[in-house]
């Protein structure tokens, strides 16, 4: 095909669509199944207006090829699992007896069975729950969900592509199952596996596929010879079928690089590349193999994974080079849009100068029927939309929110002094062990208690006129002295106030820090039925006033104890953001810091003792590639650093982590200098503290021992015995016992059992060292 006829040929699509629906409907349904006010039949057809909704939306912005396969009542990777059988052992029975429930329960557990473990998909917020695999696992083929879905889209008179994840990224992000041996290669299952995605695709071929994607975003990462010899054995072996529809490998989040020769003589009849993650990378890559000649490439040339606009003039440029590299070339984001919310045209609190400037799903969905169009006929036939671009864009580059000479010049003045504290961690220890007097395996909790309904309704009545300040206040005043009456009750070292002011652990934040707008509609999947608002950093960020002295001074004075002062780490607050694209990272993160650096001094000021600055998001932010970790480490450590390097040494700083591959970041978490660190380690059974004493950590480390993320309640005992099992990795001296994570979305009758249990654990085996 001509360069001139593939222009011609080119055709919009996408990945994948937000799942939620405008009203996040999706999540109230299934909540409402769990609670057993919604019955099955009526959560399916939920499922399917949301999907036909859907694809009706995008049919109706000219994507001509819809995607199904992509919708989930939970996870992807866990309908993946159901597809090829890899179901847990302990879950076969509830699976057997109730599809829909058992389901649920790998994807959540039940009081009597643990759930899988759940991480983050890859270095977004997202999180997926981890296949558990064996040398004894079967595989066996279940396409119904894939096959139901392509033949509801069929029906309603759409093009439609399926979208499965990938054999090779299914095994790579899998682990060993319980009672396996850690050193168990899942990826030595595909000869088993491959026959299984063959049975798929010719259920799908005959349910009237054409194409059908298999998403491989785990081969942009570093892969071994032996990996690339499995991609390479994987798509021979798939694309030598009879019996199949057309194959689109797709590849996003970073370059394709070692991988990009595997696939591209692959007999495959396409590829899917990210033009705007790695735009230059696999640019040269592709030019480097010969492009894909014969082959249809998907060019991600709109960002699934931020908000803001897009420049078309730079990405029909992209891709005018890339027509003369592929048979045909079609436009679409560089991944699934279930990464961004749904409507930017729905906030209207937003300004406008800034809303001007911002693509959510549907706003991507034109801007890529758009650029199709553009590449296809011409840029005359998108000549009114090209000019609207060129103002958009240049009314950001010349606003006053993207630059405050004030905090530019703070930033620029931050010396290496600034970035480290001026004690050694054994003489903070020592001060620290001194003024807070904590027994040995000291509880305490992460930091959010229950939301509950009344406290979410104080919100809504105070931003709705019906209550007052005032109002607002008291109610908050008797939650914070509920959560600390019953911290002491149950006999919890180190108290928290509960958070019952704050709607996000970083929205909360970005609302009062300059730079930051938060959204009212702006909902994306976190995980399950938890979505989460990520506000959105426009510009330049400042600390105006305190942000939390107020209440954590308030808790304090109702109690002798010590209470944490909680606050949101600067690597956090930018991941959990959809940050600005138009400067580097490092240098946002400075500017939050230097805010957070404030607030951390305004608390000592006022009498906190402990203050905890929360860090989840630093492993996911890591760059999926080796060659970009250290600079990455740097600044981000950094970031930390100069958030908390300036208290006293009996100021104890904590930090918290949960929900990712620690092992990768061992020494970044050492150079946190931190004093404590909690992390996620129930779910994963103890493998962080394991991880940490080998790597000769330190300091002190609370590794979680009740999986909050589960509605089960943990016994004493079963509590207890994760405990002995950190105590073979870290001193009792070193111990802290508490939770995975925060209680935010647990109910209160739950934290109440799970707590006390958790209290009565750190006891018995306090008494048991003791004894001993």
């Amino acid at each position: 095909m001509t360069t001139e006829s593939a222009a011609t040929a080119a055709r919009a699509t996408v990945h994948g669509y937000p799942r939620q629906g405008r009203n996040r409907e999706l999540k109230k349904a299934v909540e409402g199944y769990w609670k057993g006010r919604v019955d099955a039949d009526a959560l399916r057809e939920t499922a399917r207006e949301l999907r036909r909704g859907n694809w009706r939306q995008l049919a109706d912005a000219g994507i001509h090829e819809v995607p199904t396969g992509d919708f989930s009542y939970y996870d992807h990777v866990l309908d993946t699992s159901v597809m090829v059988g890899a179901l847990p052992a302990r879950h076969r029975a509830a699976v057997e007896a109730d599809p829909l429930d058992g389901y649920f329960a790998m994807a959540r557990g039940t009081q009597d069975v643990a759930p899988l473990e759940m991480t983050k998909w890859f270095d977004t917020n997202y999180h997926y729950l981890v296949p558990e695999l064996g040398p004894d696992t079967v595989f066996t083929a279940d396409p119904g969900k894939q096959v139901a879905e392509l033949t509801e889209a069929l029906a309603l008179g759409h093009t439609a592509r399926p979208v499965l994840v990938g054999p090779l990224t299914y095994l790579l992000l899998a682990k060993p199952a319980p009672g396996v041996a850690d050193d168990f290669v899942p990826l030595t299952l595909l000869d088993r596996l491959l026959p299984v995605y063959a049975e798929v695709l010719a259920a799908l071929r005959a349910a009237g596929a054409r194409w059908v994607q298999l998403d491989e975003p785990a081969l942009v990462q570093d892969r071994t010879p032996a990996e690339l010899n499995a991609a390479a054995r994987a798509y021979r072996e798939l694309g030598a079928l009879t019996d199949r529809p057309k194959l689109l490998v797709a590849s996003y989040f970073d370059r394709l690089g070692e991988a990009l020769p595997v696939l591209a003589k692959a007999p495959v009849e396409g590829l899917a590349l990210d033009f705007t993650e790695a735009a230059a990378a696999n640019l040269a890559d592709l030019a480097a193999v010969g492009g894909l000649p014969g082959k249809r490439l998907v060019a991600g040339i709109v960002n699934g994974r931020n908000i803001w606009i897009n420049d078309y003039q730079k990405s029909l440029t992209t891709l005018g080079t890339l027509l003369g590299l592929a048979d045909r070339v079609d436009v679409a984001a560089s991944c699934s849009l279930l990464h961004v919310p749904l409507d930017a045209s729905a906030e209207r609190d937003v300004d406008p100068q800034i809303r001007r400037w911002l693509a959510f799903a549907r706003q991507k969905t034109a801007e890529i029927t758009t650029l199709a169009r553009g590449l296809a006929q011409g840029t005359g036939a998108i000549a009114a939309e090209l000019a609207a671009n060129r103002a958009d864009l240049a009314s950001r580059t010349g606003s006053a929110i993207t630059n405050d000479p004030a905090v530019r010049a703070r930033a620029a003045a931050v010396t290496a002094g600034d970035t480290r504290r001026a004690q050694p961690y054994p003489e903070r220890a020592a001060a620290q062990r001194a003024h807070l007097g904590l027994p040995l395996l000291p509880t305490t909790t992460i930091g959010s208690f229950p939301q509950t309904t009344e406290l979410r309704t104080a919100r809504a009545d105070l931003r709705a006129g019906r209550i007052d300040t005032a109002g607002y206040e008291e109610r908050i005043e008797d939650e914070i002295r509920e959560v600390l009456a019953f911290q002491e009750k149950s006999g919890i070292d180190v108290l928290v106030h509960g958070e019952p002011e704050r709607n996000d652990m970083v929205q909360y934040f970005a609302e009062q820090l300059t730079g930051y707008l938060a959204t009212r509609h702006g909902w994306v999947q976190s995980y399950g039925t938890r979505y989460v608002r990520p506000p959105v950093l426009a510009g330049d960020i400042s600390r105006p006033e305190p942000m939390t002295v107020r209440w954590t001074a308030y808790a304090q004075a109702q109690t002798a104890l010590p209470v944490k002062g909680m606050l949101t780490g600067p690597v956090t607050m930018l991941a959990w953001s959809f940050v600005r694209d138009d400067q580097p990272l490092g240098d946002t993160a400075r500017q939050v810091a230097l805010a957070l650096r404030d607030e951390v001094g305004d608390l000592e000021a006022a009498g906190t003792a402990v203050i905890q600055v929360d860090e989840p998001a630093l492993r996911e932010t890591l760059p999926l590639r080796a060659a970009g970790h250290a600079g990455y480490l740097a600044w981000a450590t950094e970031a930390f650093r100069l958030t908390t390097s300036g208290v006293r040494p009996q100021t104890q700083i904590h930090t918290h982590m949960c929900y990712a591959e620690f092992g990768d970041i061992l020494r970044a978490i050492d150079d946190l200098d931190a004093d404590v660190i909690s992390l996620e380690a129930a779910r994963s059974h103890m493998q962080v503290a394991d991880e940490l004493a080998g790597a000769g950590y330190p300091r002190e480390v609370g590794p979680g021992v009740w999986d909050i993320h589960s509605p089960r309640i943990p016994s004493a005992e079963e509590a207890a015995a994760l405990l002995r099992k950190g105590l073979e990795a870290i001193p009792a001296e070193r111990l802290w016992v508490n939770p995975d994570c925060g209680l935010k979305t647990r109910g209160w009758p739950e934290t109440r059992a799970s707590l006390v249990n958790l209290v009565s654990a750190a006891r018995t085996v306090r008494a048991e060292i003791t004894s001993a």
